[in-house]
């Protein structure tokens, strides 16, 4: 049986991870995420094809091929994106692969304006607020599905 693929998409400024506001987004890399994001895809018999755009057009056209690749599922941090992007609404929408949407804060504790997620209205689920390792509790959600 092959393995599941379980893309994890992660949208603006998430390349500056460790560098970035680290009392609200973590010491961890973005790197450093994907390590242990390899090491759980590997325990639980899955493969991850992880990417990171700052163009949301990327995010769009990669939800497209996760569906074409038969991904079981996307992780997505759409980072800004994801209070603003009615595109990044209508390509989850457009596609039968379940999205799970990932925050390393809590965005509903922060500014009002980003209380609201258009990703998450479209998402299968949302796990937030638990730093790098809502990562790993997303991946372990997307594998069961």
């Amino acid at each position: 049986m092959a393995e599941k693929l379980i893309y994890v998409l992660n949208g603006p400024n998430l390349n500056l991870l460790g560098l970035r506001e680290p009392e609200i987004y973590g010491s961890d890399t973005l790197d450093d995420i994907a390590g242990m994001l390899e090491d759980r895809a590997q325990e639980i018999g899955c493969a991850i094809e992880m990417r990171q755009s700052n163009h949301e057009g990327h995010l769009i056209d990669w939800l497209h091929e996760a569906q074409a690749d038969g991904a079981q599922a996307v992780l997505l941090n759409a980072g800004a994106f994801t209070h603003t992007s009615v595109a990044l609404y209508d390509a989850i929408r457009s596609i039968r692969t379940p999205v799970v949407e990932v925050h390393l804060s809590n965005p509903h504790a922060r500014e009002a304006f980003r209380h609201k997620s258009f990703v998450g209205m479209a998402a299968k689920g949302t796990i937030c607020g638990f730093g790098a390792r809502g990562y790993l509790l997303a991946l372990d959600a997307a594998a069961a599905l």
